[in-house]
């Protein structure tokens, strides 16, 4: 059992999806919740689904001053953060060539940039206690992927290599910081890949898994909650893949 026992973790993206499913793992676990994300109905709703361990605020994690307000608020209400994950996310199918420098720059911002400044937020906490996990989801698109998903793929390796580097800066202080990499996992956001391509394309990634099915946001949920307790103490910096073997298929 995952014991997140006397621990505040806050959750981007919550309302729905992978989101959802950590933040309710997690308050199962033991730790208070803060829920973030831009829906307001459907983080307000998730919260009241979890219980009195949860809290909810809306955030735009573009947005600093929208970060500092959510942040501070959830501080407020449920103790100094030791947890944090960078769950928030957005798909992109841009054209190189077509695609403009604000549809780039907004891709970058949700994927990358907002995991950054999400981080900052919470760390002078972590680093007062000496103690703290960050756990950001990228994708396996960060190591492989397919034509269609640019530039998914550039903003989830620069996610990848946040990890790393941020792994380096705040180890000595007590803070772990590790990336989780679902591959295709039964979200409202693998619906929308699947509903721009023929029914094929869907049969095709069932036939690339080695076990022969696709992953469920609880499973990857569990991944998340192991690295953000006591359990997974000595891991940090590390890039966990949770795609039923895509990956070692591919690799």
């Amino acid at each position: 059992m995952i014991d997140l026992t006397g621990g505040v973790v806050l959750v981007t993206g919550a309302a729905r999806g992978i989101g959802e499913s950590i933040a309710t793992l997690a308050a199962n676990a033991g730790a208070r919740v803060g829920l973030l994300d831009i829906d307001e109905g459907g983080v307000r709703a998730t919260a009241l689904r979890i219980g009195p361990a949860a809290a909810w605020a809306v955030c735009d994690i573009t947005d600093e001053q929208s970060i500092a307000r959510a942040v501070t608020a959830l501080r407020d209400e449920l103790g100094p953060v030791t947890g944090l994950v960078n769950n928030a996310g957005k798909n992109a199918y841009g054209d190189p060539v077509a695609m403009s420098a604000a549809q780039w720059d907004e891709v970058f911002a949700v994927d990358l940039k907002g995991a950054w400044l999400m981080s900052r937020a919470v760390l002078p906490d972590m680093l007062a206690a000496r103690n703290g996990a960050i756990v950001n989801i990228a994708s396996m698109h960060a190591t492989l992927t397919c034509p269609g998903m640019f530039p998914y793929a550039a903003a989830k390796s620069g996610l990848i290599g946040l990890t790393r580097s941020l792994a380096l800066e705040v180890g000595a202080q007590g803070v772990r910081v590790n990336a989780v990499s679902p591959g295709y996992t039964e979200t409202d956001l693998l619906a929308e890949y699947f509903e721009r391509r023929p029914p094929e394309v869907r049969r095709a990634a069932l036939d690339k898994h080695i076990l022969g099915r696709l992953g469920t946001p609880e499973q990857v949920a569990s991944v998340v909650t192991f690295l953000l307790s006591d359990a997974a103490g000595f891991v940090t910096g590390a890039d966990w893949a949770v795609d039923g073997g895509v990956s070692a298929r591919f690799a």
